[in-house]
């Protein structure tokens, strides 16, 4: 966790657990297994076996494994219908899986020396740009070009109409940006607090202090997890919305 500097101080290196790494060496390049596609793999493991393994004997009194694929799908279900409506549970399908994977990721990332993917913007913006492209294509297939009227504010005064219409555009093409840094932003500055605390543990005057800073961080990493899953996933529903009903 840390090594001794040639000063004779202490050097951390908080940042090395986002390395992307080629599980049988060699240089990464776009075909090279890595330890981020081992990680993905795993949390599309631990999905099936939740969602499908999980729940196949759909018993009336429901096993652990059941419960929580049970909570997990009434959740989502529920979020889908109330920001959507009716006509958004078509979608379900794809909010579902956004939300499992995301989950399932940053739980699996937690586990000692995993690797997390959603700590890497290449993974959150693929993620955050399917989302955007989408609702995109989906508001025009649904609404034309009455889609446009998103960015046109009608309830507004007509001079300010245009500028509003421009700041709309703006922040409209900033939905990827702003989605996959949250995401990313929060994940790897956890992990990063918590290696950081973990090598001052290797301190002995230092160390009591340092094992409570990791066990209050892994604590809150915890909360963190779930709730940047749930607000990429909010988010989407929020931006299917819009697609499905543009008119302010």
């Amino acid at each position: 966790m840390a090594e001794s500097a040639e000063e004779g101080g202490l050097v951390f290196h908080p940042m090395d657990q986002f390395i992307i790494q080629p599980l049988f060496g060699g240089d990464v390049t776009w075909y090279t297994p890595t330890n981020a596609a081992l990680w993905m793999g795993f949390s599309i493991i631990a999905i099936i076996v939740l969602l499908v393994l999980g729940s196949r004997h759909r018993a009336i009194v429901p096993s652990r494994s059941q419960s929580i694929a049970e909570l997990a799908y009434g959740f989502i279900y529920k979020m889908v219908e109330d920001i959507c409506g009716k006509e958004g549970l078509r979608y379900f399908p794809y909010i579902m899986t956004l939300f499992m994977f995301i989950v399932c990721a940053n739980f699996l990332g937690l586990i000692p020396t995993a690797f997390t993917p959603t700590s890497h913007f290449a993974v959150t913006v693929v993620l955050a740009l399917a989302v955007f492209i989408t609702v995109t294509v989906l508001g025009f297939v649904k609404n034309g070009a009455g889609f446009l009227s998103l960015f046109w504010v009608s309830s507004a005064p007509l001079a300010l109409r245009p500028i509003l219409a421009v700041i709309e555009l703006i922040s409209y093409f900033v939905r990827p940006v702003s989605h996959s840094i949250r995401l990313a932003g929060n994940v790897m500055a956890g992990h990063a607090v918590i290696k950081v605390f973990a090598g001052f543990a290797a301190l002995t005057a230092v160390s009591p202090i340092a094992v409570l800073g990791i066990t209050a961080m892994y604590g809150l990493e915890v909360l963190v997890s779930f709730i940047q899953a749930y607000v990429f996933t909010i988010l989407t529903c929020v931006y299917l919305k819009d697609a499905l009903h543009p008119h302010h």
